[in-house]
């Protein structure tokens, strides 16, 4: 992998979902269609990619908290999250 793409997206993320006292990995599609700028016209999270299940890097400029809010809000309108679920994420310093 190019150095540049590795820094760029040096901040690896858990995204979860809470439902029924449960902890999910967010599939990738759910990380994927958010990610399409296309669809959240969000340039601050141009810098996101979608790894795997429940993983997702970012570059260092991605605001982890507004990141959040702002998927849980879209995973809320697409109806990927209902009623009490939630969204958690958490950095890692995992592969």
């Amino acid at each position: 992998m190019y150095s540049w793409v590795q820094r760029m997206f040096a901040r690896k993320l858990q995204i979860d979902y809470e439902t029924d006292g449960q902890r999910h990995p967010c599939p990738i599609k759910w990380l994927d269609n958010f990610s399409m700028r296309s669809f959240t016209n969000a340039s601050v999270f141009d810098d996101t990619l979608p790894v795997a299940d429940g993983r997702l890097e970012v570059g260092s400029a991605v605001p982890i908290h507004l990141l959040r809010e702002a998927m849980e809000d879209w995973f809320r309108r697409k109806g990927y999250l209902a009623g009490e679920s939630r969204l958690l994420v958490s950095e890692t310093s995992g592969v």
